[in-house]
């Protein structure tokens, strides 16, 4: 849930990119902190495991807007996407105000992928809250790597296994090129903005 600095005039709110083991969630983060970097208030923080990170920064979407006259910070988080650290990406995704999930274009992941969304509704029954009922924007990541002749989904295949039934936008995307990356950020946290304006029944102005 955002949090509320009435001494800053700033609400804080925080995204969490959730998805299957290297499926690009790092990836994506870190080419946000370079692309972005006036955005990007104080440092990266990588917190590692064995075989994954964890990673969260500070964002200021500007020019989306001010609730209530406040301006908005954007805390970006990623996941582990490995099996054995269940327990910290439902620990991760406690207090989300948006979820983007980035789905891994790979045939030989369709799968995981699958498998990985189930768990991120699994988490968020746990905390109460209803996958359709949370701003969601989905991403088909990995698209640059059809040129390298790696075998990928079409994103209507993708699309029917992955959000049939939840009908959020979905982008695809290259996260080692940048492809798709700008504009799932700004569709989730338009998205979330408003979810917040309406939550809170309070004024939204851009």
């Amino acid at each position: 849930m955002a949090i509320f600095n009435i001494k800053k005039r700033e609400i804080e709110c925080k995204i969490v990119y959730y998805g299957p083991g290297r499926c690009g969630k790092t990836t994506n983060l870190e080419y946000i902190f370079k692309a972005y970097q006036k955005q990007v208030t104080g440092k990266m923080v990588s917190v590692n495991t064995e075989s994954d990170r964890t990673l969260f920064f500070d964002f200021l979407p500007i020019g989306l807007g001010k609730i209530k006259g406040c301006d908005v910070r954007v805390q970006l988080y990623t996941v582990p996407g490995q099996i054995q650290y269940s327990s910290t990406r439902k620990l991760v995704l406690s207090g989300a105000d948006g979820i983007v999930f980035v789905a891994d274009s790979l045939k030989v992941r369709r799968e995981k992928n699958m498998l990985s969304l189930k768990n991120l509704q699994m988490n968020l029954k746990e905390y109460g809250i209803n996958i359709v009922k949370i701003p969601l924007v989905m991403q088909h990541n990995k698209r640059d790597l059809a040129e390298k002749g790696f075998p990928l989904m079409s994103i209507e295949q993708m699309e029917k296994d992955l959000n049939r039934q939840l009908k959020v936008p979905s982008f695809p995307a290259s996260a080692v090129t940048g492809q798709g990356v700008g504009d799932t950020l700004k569709a989730c946290m338009e998205l979330t903005l408003k979810h917040l304006h309406k939550e809170l029944g309070w004024g939204y102005r851009v």
